[in-house]
């Protein structure tokens, strides 16, 4: 699982290109890869999706810990605890509270669309 800290600076991902649905079908078939003939290619796009898929994971783990501070928030009537959380995002009560933890530090500091 993702650890909530962040240590690394923010890659900018390459853009993700969506298949047509015929060919997402097709187990093979994964975002036009096989398609590439040249190793120097293949490995410079598929890097590309690595660092875009990384970029991309790293975002929802931010809006998921600040999902889950507000969902956590005391202020709010229907707030959940912790163990709740973490029953819906399918993740241990340890976790659910660090991640809460690091959702409150996100929104202190305006959220993750900031960072």
């Amino acid at each position: 699982m993702a650890e909530p800290e962040r240590t690394q600076r923010r890659l900018r991902p390459a853009q993700l290109l969506f298949e047509p649905s015929e060919t997402v079908t097709d187990p093979e078939h994964f975002f036009d890869l096989e398609s590439i003939d040249d190793p120097r290619e293949l490995l410079i796009r598929a890097t590309e999706l690595t660092l875009a898929f990384r970029a991309a994971q790293e975002r929802a783990v931010e809006f998921q810990a600040v999902a889950a501070a507000q969902l956590a928030d005391p202020r709010r009537f229907d707030r959940l605890p912790a163990a709740a959380i973490a029953e819906q995002a399918e993740w241990t009560e340890d976790y659910a509270l660090k991640m809460i933890e690091f959702g409150e530090s996100l929104l202190r500091g305006a959220g993750p669309e900031s960072a």
